[in-house]
């Protein structure tokens, strides 16, 4: 009968410690290529590969951080030298080793040839024009329909007797709707639930949008008028 138990296993406490350290090397020097990479690329999330006599590798990093560094030999298979699951077996680990080198000087190739690519770009650029006189155009246009929505609101305020209201009228197939307030005018919006704000409490409409909207302005303002002139009308007819 065969002695039990059999011989102590061999102790591969070394080549797990020489394995990790080697990882944890490579994973600060890779690191720094990964954040060279993000500077250069311009973004924090990227990948980059670089083709080597024995294979290609991979970088791939994240928030500017090395997230893998992927071996792919010609033969053999792959080996992920650095990784967020678990380390590379040492005879892998090795493999890939022996080019890591030729890694590297693929990676100060790539970042030749990107030197001085930018020098003979002129940074003469044209004068930017300004707007500030269509601003104010804009804003003279919209300040006087915020003025006739404003008497629009104080008239609904006394005849509805609330502080806060909307009136709506269609006009020329759009939908023109003025919510009201104690303030004054709240919104004035064309087109429904997803049309355009011509005036609100956020946010200026664009010149163009003033432009295309401020004439038809006057036909809202004669539907409002119809409706208070129907208002005596009825009016005019109740007998006390």
């Amino acid at each position: 009968m065969t002695d039990w138990p059999p011989r102590e296993p061999a102790d591969a406490t070394d080549a797990i410690e020489h394995r990790d350290e080697l990882v944890a090397a490579v994973h600060d020097h890779a690191g720094g290529i990964a954040y060279q990479l993000a500077r250069l690329k311009g973004g924090d999330y990227g990948r980059e590969t670089f083709t080597t006599d024995a294979g290609e590798w991979t970088v791939k990093y994240e928030g500017g951080d090395l997230e893998f560094l992927l071996f792919e030999p010609k033969r053999g298979d792959d080996v992920y030298v650095v990784s967020t699951k678990q380390p590379p077996e040492p005879g892998a680990l090795a493999t890939a080793m022996a080019d890591y080198d030729a890694f590297v000087a693929a990676f100060d190739r790539y970042v030749s040839e990107r030197t001085g690519v930018l020098d003979d770009v002129s940074t003469e650029f044209p004068d930017v024009t300004s707007t500030d006189q269509v601003v104010a155009e804009r804003d003279r246009v919209v300040n006087r329909i915020r003025e006739v929505c404003d008497a629009i609101a104080g008239e609904l305020r006394r005849y509805e007797g609330g502080d806060y209201g909307t009136f709506t009228e269609r006009v020329d197939g759009d939908r023109w709707e003025l919510k009201w307030d104690e303030d004054g005018t709240s919104y004035l919006r064309v087109g429904g639930s997803g049309g355009l704000y011509l005036l609100s409490q956020y946010e200026h409409p664009s010149a163009a949008d003033v432009r295309e909207y401020a004439p038809r302005f006057a036909g809202f303002v004669d539907a409002y008028n119809e409706f208070v002139a129907g208002l005596e009308s009825d009016l005019g007819t109740v007998e006390l």
